[in-house]
């Protein structure tokens, strides 16, 4: 079933928008507009629920957040080995480790096989102009882009499949950041996150651009007294000199010398508790969450141990 949005004069304002400043032909903009998909799905969604109900009870936070990613590695090992040339000329031109690509892609769409369960326009619009709340600026920030978007790059937006903020491909790049974040990898005249390797350089220089720095440890697990981990604001916005950090020791060697943060993982009956560095904060910035970073860190270096027991070196 279909919904005619064309009568609705936010709508028509935003259609004089694109049509005026950036070109979109009047008929192209009503077909579009007049017969937006009432359900965007595409197909009924996996259900969030990653244990069962006595066992997410003996689970602490991090370790329900966590069950479903740490099932990946064998996809990643898979994956960084299949795509490995591709790999090691994004870490060369960018400095980006293949194991924490892998990782993004692993958590992200699950190797390209889970790439978004909506009709991207038609979700957008349903966002843009169905609710008055502060969100429907952003979405409709998000439309404009992913218009503009298949105009460059000469596909139907209507064709077009992500999840349900919008975002879009194996790495999940919500519209806007398409032009500003991803590259023509593969060098055939396109940007496009469904393909392989324009995802790989795209997030390679995603994170060059939020100042990756090669050859920098991410995070290393910390000592401290106790059960829990109360005494210091935890999380990435909350950075410490380590020599003012008494009674907590890292487990392993850290190669990182500035602002830590500590990142604290809830667990059932005890914390765990990390630094966290520079490259830490970079993750963050592809989502911030110091939950979703350190699944890609954990992730990545999961992925890069079975890879190099599998294939007795690193890549």
């Amino acid at each position: 079933m279909a919904v005619d949005y064309t009568k609705k004069s936010e709508v028509k304002e935003f259609m004089h928008q694109m049509q005026y400043r950036y070109g979109f032909k009047k008929r192209t903009l009503d077909r579009w507009f007049s017969n937006v998909r009432k359900n965007s799905y595409i197909r009924r969604l996996r259900q969030g629920l990653v244990c069962g109900g006595g066992r997410c009870r003996s689970m602490g936070s991090w370790d329900i957040y966590y069950f479903k990613f740490k099932k990946r590695v064998g996809g990643g090992v898979y994956f960084m080995h299949k795509f490995r040339k591709t790999l090691k000329r994004a870490y060369k031109k960018y400095g980006v480790p293949p194991e924490y690509i892998t990782a993004i892609i692993g958590i992200e769409s699950e190797y390209g096989v889970m790439r978004g369960d909506y009709f991207v326009f038609d979700r957008l619009v349903h966002l843009s102009f169905d609710k008055s709340d502060r969100r429907a600026k952003f979405y409709r920030k998000q439309l404009k882009a992913l218009m503009r978007l298949s105009a460059r790059e000469k596909i139907d937006p209507k064709d077009i499949r992500g999840s349900s903020s919008g975002a879009i491909g194996l790495a999940q790049f919500i519209p806007s950041t398409y032009k500003a974040f991803a590259v023509d990898f593969n060098r055939d005249g396109k940007k496009q996150m469904n393909n392989v390797v324009d995802a790989i350089g795209s997030i390679a220089y995603y994170f060059k651009r939020h100042h990756w720095k090669k050859g920098e440890d991410v995070a290393v697990r910390v000592r401290y007294e106790g059960n829990h981990f109360d005494a210091l604001p935890t999380g990435y916005k909350h950075t410490y000199y380590r020599k003012n950090l008494d009674g907590i020791e890292p487990r392993y060697s850290f190669n990182y010398h500035g602002k830590v943060s500590l990142i604290k993982l809830e667990k059932h009956g005890w914390d765990e508790l990390w630094y966290g560095g520079r490259n830490f904060y970079v993750i963050t910035r592809y989502n911030h969450s110091s939950y979703y970073a350190m699944a890609v860190h954990k992730l990545a270096q999961s992925i890069k141990k079975s890879y190099i027991k599998r294939y007795g070196k690193e890549l």
